[in-house]
This record gives C-alpha cells, sequence and structure tokens, in this order.
C-alpha cells in the first residue's frame, strides 16, 4: 500500500488527474471526519479540507514517507480547523453596546431566588404553627397532582362535605398567624 501511495503522489506530481482523484477518493473522509469533530459551521469545514488538500499539492514532492500520508493530512486538517477557529474567534463582531442598553431585561433581578427561599421558609414556619389537623390537610390538598376531594376523604378520614370548609378554616388560620408574626413579610430592615 505504501509503495502504491508513493506510486499515487508521485503521478500526482507529475499531473495525473486519476492519481490525485484516488489520493482523494482514499483520504477525503477522514479529513472530513476529522473537520467535523470541530464543529465548525459547513463553509468553514469545506474550507479547512480544501485548504488541506491545496497543502498536499504545495507539498507533493516533500512527502518523504508516502506509508503516512493519512498522518500527514490528519495533522494538516487539524491545523486548519484551528486556524479557522482562531481567525473566525477574532472575526466575530462584538455588540453595539448601545443596542444592549435598549434592551429589556427579562430576567428575573438577581436575588428573586434569595427572596423565594426565605418566602418558602417562612411559609413553612406558619404551617408548623397551624394545628397538625390543617397541616396534614393543606399538605394533602397541595400535592401535585391535586387528588380528588373522594381520595382526599378516604386518607384523611373526614367526609367529604367537610374538605372544602375545613380547607377555608385552614387558610384562615394561616393568614392570621402570618399576618400576625409578619412571617412572610419583608426581611429585618427592609422598608416595604
Amino acid at each position: 500500500m505504501a509503495e502504491d501511495t508513493g506510486l499515487l503522489l508521485a503521478a500526482a506530481g507529475a499531473g495525473d488527474q486519476a492519481s490525485w482523484d484516488e489520493l482523494v477518493t482514499r483520504h477525503n473522509g477522514l479529513l472530513w471526519g476529522i473537520a467535523r469533530g470541530y464543529r465548525l459551521g459547513v463553509a468553514d469545514t469545506g474550507d479547512a479540507v480544501q485548504t488541506t488538500w491545496l497543502r498536499l499539492v504545495e507539498n507533493l514532492d516533500r512527502i518523504q514517507d508516502p506509508e503516512r500520508l493519512a498522518g500527514w493530512l490528519a495533522t494538516t486538517v487539524r491545523r486548519e480547523c484551528l486556524r479557522v477557529l482562531r481567525r473566525t474567534g477574532r472575526e466575530r463582531p462584538g455588540p453595539d453596546l448601545d443596542e444592549i442598553g435598549d434592551l429589556p431585561d427579562h430576567a428575573d433581578p438577581l436575588d428573586a431566588g434569595l427572596l423565594a427561599d426565605e418566602r418558602d421558609a417562612a411559609l413553612w414556619r406558619a404551617l408548623a404553627a397551624i394545628s397538625a389537623r390543617c397541616q396534614q390537610l393543606l399538605r394533602v390538598l397541595m400535592s401535585s397532582p391535586p387528588p380528588a376531594y373522594a381520595e382526599v376523604a378516604v386518607a384523611l378520614d373526614m367526609p367529604i362535605g367537610s374538605i372544602g370548609p375545613s380547607r377555608q378554616r385552614c387558610l384562615d388560620q394561616l393568614r392570621r398567624i402570618v399576618s400576625t408574626d409578619d412571617l412572610l413579610g419583608s426581611p429585618a430592615g427592609d422598608p416595604r
């Protein structure tokens, strides 16, 4: 195979198109496979592969070990891909800061997660302050997906008709505790 590759290289160097086509047929898949691994755009991938073939044309007479042609091509296409990445990295236009300032920010405020955690902790403290029966009822009713009242009645051994009114009384208890203790209010020192 090395002798065969050596003959193909020599013939391609002398201008034999069929020899060149055979070299491309043998190694083009390898080059494309390596170049695709760099996740360049299609055009940039094609440019890297074509530039690799150009480098071979420029160096046909310098290939001393034909059996290592595949390794030489692989190294060359890797270098070309890295060159494309460096070039496109430098050429990428930066954002226009005036345009960025005009864009609306739909993201949550930076402290939203912290405030939600504080609110949730306060709600759990308030829930612990109501009667055990109310805690049990509210936990069952707030599960996801919400159970049917028939399931709640069986689980808590209570009549279906009393679930709604009991739920309302339990929520009223929870509201009173929250409003009197200000457990869910603003953090200390916050003037809200």
